[in-house]
């Protein structure tokens, strides 16, 4: 299935969406955003789907924020109502059941670094460079930039990305945290690949659970993270691949999980 904007395909039970905007760097405009919630609607029902994995069109830019000719007519009303909007969309993407991983084959700056940032998992590859880059357009990050980007790197470097609003390389964006691996560009895609197969081995439910746990934990207080982690482990347990998972440890097997 594809548009004009987006391209979007299932191998097995692996998605793939690649943002189709190259002659505007893959920039985010109102329109994708309302394709790409219909998209994610649709993944979400879609029960047999193991991983996402995102990408953007070109060897150019995973998405180099938002589209500018659309900012020339946002005041404060239209600033609310297409954040708000924005916000929604990559909160869907960071919940998901199951895990998004961006492949990041460009530059990702602005809602592109937004978007990077919503995903489970982030694999660059060499040449991409990200950018909070907001401040110098006379605005400020508004599709979760400011919050989830410090609780990614931690207040101290997403300040200096924030105010500063400068460029860094896959490298220095490895080291600080915002990257779990950078790879040449020809083995982007194969990576991500990998890590979806690596996800695909283990049980659904289970990675389901712990991905809900740590998501969510990281946006309320310890003693209730606590408490919803342990229901959640509780909920596991009832689970058929806990038996099986735990059977076939303990008779030195490999396990044949169900998704059950």
């Amino acid at each position: 299935m594809s548009n004009e904007l987006y391209l979007f395909q299932i191998q097995e039970d692996i998605a793939y969406i690649t943002i189709n905007r190259p002659e505007v760097r893959n920039a985010l405009n109102n329109q994708l955003v309302e394709e790409l919630h219909q998209l994610f609607e649709t993944i979400e029902n879609n029960s047999q789907l193991r991983a996402v994995i995102i990408t953007g069109a070109g060897d150019k830019a995973f998405m180099a924020g938002a589209d500018i000719k659309e900012l020339v007519e946002r005041d404060a009303v239209l600033g609310r109502k297409h954040t708000k909007r924005r916000q929604e969309l990559f909160n869907k993407i960071e919940n998901l059941d199951v895990p998004v991983i961006a492949a990041i084959n460009g530059v990702a700056v602005g809602a592109g670094l937004e978007l990077a940032l919503s995903c489970t998992f982030r694999i660059a590859a060499e040449n991409a460079k990200f950018a909070a880059s907001e401040v110098k357009l006379g605005i400020i990050p508004g599709a979760g930039g400011t919050q989830r980007l410090t609780r990614t790197v931690g207040k101290t470097k997403a300040l200096e990305m924030i105010l500063l609003g400068e460029m860094i390389d896959a490298q220095e964006a490895f080291r600080i945290g915002l990257l779990n691996k950078v790879v040449p560009f020809e083995k982007l895609m194969v990576e991500a690949g990998e890590w979806a197969e690596k996800i695909k081995a283990l049980p659904k439910l289970a990675v389901q659970y712990a991905k809900e746990a740590v998501t969510r934990g990281a946006n309320i207080g310890m003693e209730i993270g606590f408490a919803h982690e342990s229901y959640l482990h509780a909920l596991s347990c009832t689970t058929e691949d806990k038996r099986e998972g735990v059977f076939a440890f303990l008779e030195k097997r490999k396990p044949q999980f169900k998704g059950r």
